[in-house]
This record gives structure tokens, sequence and C-alpha cells, in this order.
């Protein structure tokens, strides 16, 4: 199974060019020297987050990029062409290692930025260059250094507002489906979510906010079980969990399935089960208004949950403007 929050990609930056040996032999002019050139300079190599990318889906067919080389230097002390630079784009949110040694790069986190990954070769310089007075006719050159050639390994942390999380088949890709122009695949099994999906909610001019729907997570998430590492990571920037929880699962519903999520958040670290979290008790639809109500209450008297909470429908959006105000009137605050 293949998910695109990462990629590993080759890059060669562009050699540096020749310098070259020539020497000025024109009518009349007996004593002309020396006149090669500098060779030019190789293309760099640059990561750019360009907006609209959400995934890191186009490095699966292409893996290798090459910069353009600089040319050679030429007579009359002509210097080579410089090769050109060569920029990937990429989405904002992605971090950049060196894949063989683990060591960070950097990250693109706003769209426009760049990150330089391979450095041109330096062109070398012609024989003019080691003209002096003992040394009047020089026929030495150098040859143009080699651009960097790396492997680097990108991953992708998806930056939203909010992330959704839930076992799987919680209605996390319905919800966000019903409230974004996304699309998320949305089917009656388990794991129908195989990587991330971003969705932007517009609540009025100038109201919106990021959505970010995470495939679902199961026990032992944080220990590998399921990928959901993977998963877990791309919620590290969030800054509001939605936790969906199904009212009416077909196994019969439980609150073990919320205590599973929070000790996966726990486990994880980097202070997830601290951030700020509501319970979003989805699927009403499949109850009457009183019994959906009613399972959500006894479920929050008894974990004893002291946060927000909700009761939605994303089939007939029942809940749906109460809680995406309430999530919006949040981010504006925080």
């Amino acid at each position: 199974m293949k998910f695109v929050d990462e990629a590993i990609i080759g890059v060669s930056a562009g050699n540096g060019g020749p310098g070259c040996v020539s020497f000025r032999r024109e009518k009349y002019i007996p004593r002309g020297g020396p006149d090669g050139g500098d060779g030019g300079d190789g293309g760099s190599i640059y990561l750019y987050a360009k907006s609209g990318l959400t995934t890191l889906v186009d490095f699966r067919s292409k893996r290798r990029f090459k910069a353009t080389s600089g040319e050679g230097g030429a007579g009359r002390e002509r210097t080579g062409a410089s090769g050109s630079d060569l920029e990937i784009a990429v989405p904002p949110g992605t971090l950049v290692y060196e894949a063989d040694t683990g060591e960070f790069i950097g990250e693109l986190t706003r769209t426009g930025g760049s990150l330089a990954v391979a450095r041109g070769g330096r062109g070398g310089r012609g024989n003019v260059r080691f003209k002096s007075s003992t040394n009047r006719a020089p026929r030495q050159s150098t040859p143009g250094t080699a651009g960097e050639v790396r492997r680097l390994r990108l991953e992708l942390k998806l930056l939203a507002d909010a992330g959704l999380l839930g076992l799987p088949n919680a209605g996390k890709s319905s919800f966000l489906a019903a409230v974004s122009a996304a699309r998320p695949k949305v089917a009656d099994y388990p794991f129908t979510t195989l990587h991330p999906a971003l969705g932007v909610v517009r609540l009025g001019q100038e109201r919106s906010f990021v959505l970010a729907d995470i495939p679902g997570l199961i026990e032992g998430a944080a220990e590998g079980h399921g990928l959901g590492t993977r998963f877990l990571r791309h919620i590290e920037r969030t800054r509001l969990l939605l936790h969906l929880v199904d009212l009416a699962p077909p196994e019969g519903f439980s609150t073990d399935v919320i205590g599973v999520i929070a000790h996966e958040l726990q486990a994880h670290g980097v202070n997830l089960a601290e951030r700020e979290r509501w319970l979003v008790f989805s699927k009403a639809d499949l109850l009457t208004p009183e019994e959906a109500h009613g399972r959500a209450g006894e479920a929050v008297a008894e974990i004893g949950w002291e946060g927000r909470w909700f009761v939605i429908s994303s089939v007939t959006r029942q809940g749906l403007e109460g809680l995406l105000n309430a999530v919006d009137d949040w981010l504006s605050r925080e």
C-alpha cells in the first residue's frame, strides 16, 4: 500500500563548465597573449511551496531531477553560459530530509517559500586568470566543480486549522464532503480513506478555515498499528481536534471507542493529548433526535467529559451549522 505523504527523490545540480585555454591571435597584433574565459556555473535546484498542491503523489512517477550544467569558457575572455536553476513544486507543509543520513534540511510552510537543496558547481578558470609578470603565456586552466548530488526524503505534514479524528467508519469523510468542496472517498466499509485530505470550509465572506480528514485510527496506532503513526503526524500542526464518534455502529454503541483515541493521542506525544479537542457525535440521522441526544449525553456523563460536544448528521445536515460556527469562533479567538 502506497501513501502519498512521503517520497524519496534524487536531485543532481549542474556541473560547472571548464575554463578555456586560448591565445589571442590577430593580424597586426603580434603579442596577443592569453584570452581564455571562465566556465559558467552549474544550475542549482530549489524546492518551492506551491498553492493548490496537497499531496506528494506526483513524485511517484518522476523521482530524478537534474539541473543543466554550465558551458565551457571561450576565447576573447568570453565566459560560458551558466546552467539554468531548476525549481520543483511541493505542497506547503513539506519537510525535507537527507535520505541517507536522516539530517533535517528544512521545511516549506508558506506558499511561495523556497529552499535550496542542491548547489550548482562553480565554473572553472580560464588561462587569462593565470597571467602574471613571470608567466606571460599560461597554458593552464581549471575544470568546473561538480554540482551536488543528493537523495532527499520529502515528508508532508498537512497544514490545517482543525483535524478530524476517529475510528474507521466514524463518518469523517462524509462530514468533510458535507461541509467543504473536498470529495474524499465515502463508502460503508472501514479504511475508505487511505491518505489525508484537505477541505476549505467557507462560512461567508472572509470567514473560512481548513479542515483535514485523517484516515481512521485503530488501537495501537501510536505504535504503528495500521500505519497509524503516519496518520497521527498529520494532526501535529492542527490547532483544534474534532473527535467524531459513531452514535449507531453495527456492533453497538460503547464509550470505550472514545478512550481508544484519547490513549493514542497520549501515546503519540508532541502534546496532542493536551490540544483542544471536541467530541462530535455523528450519524444522528440513524436515530430519532431524542435518542441521539440522549445517547450522546449519557456518554458524556459516563466518561466525565468536560469539553464541548455536538450531535450532527452529515446526511441531513443536522447540527452542522452550529458546529462550524463554533469552530470558526474558536479559531478566530486563538
